[in-house]
């Protein structure tokens, strides 16, 4: 089981343009959530307001791929998700999973639970944010 203690790199030691990158990319998923009109919706933007309220998630690069929320240890486009997908229910739960598709980590009756959980699937130790590369095609063709 990885170590309940995360240490990722202090924020303030964030390159400047990495810290403003990171904290846009914040701002822009909690202005998303809050604009949802969805019957899931306040599932999603409590989800989005609890990950953003962990110091540790904070520090991450936050995106989401079909309303999954993710993190990486790389500004876009080019990403390094690390730890595992939070994802809303439609049902109020939320869920933790190592990949997309299945809570195979848990489903919690609140958003700070299954945020809790997540952060103690992060890798130990995570070094500050780097700028991500480029995408690169797939199969190495131009």
């Amino acid at each position: 089981m990885p170590d309940t203690t995360p240490h990722p790199a202090d924020p303030t030691e964030q390159p400047g343009e990495v810290a403003r990158l990171i904290a846009s990319a914040w701002q822009r998923l909690r202005d998303e959530a809050a604009g949802l009109d969805h019957p899931w919706a306040p599932t999603h933007r409590q989800l989005v307001e609890a990950a953003h309220a962990e110091p540790v998630l904070r520090v991450l690069f936050p995106f989401t791929s079909h309303w999954a929320l993710r993190f990486s240890t790389t500004t876009g486009p080019a990403m390094a998700a690390v730890g595992p997908v939070l994802a809303a229910g439609g049902d109020g739960t939320f869920g933790v999973g190592t990949g997309l598709g299945a809570p195979d980590l848990g489903s919690y009756p609140t958003a700070r639970e299954a945020v809790a959980r997540a952060v103690r699937e992060l890798p130990p130790v995570l070094g500050p944010v780097t700028l991500g590369g480029p995408l690169r095609p797939l199969g190495g063709g131009e």
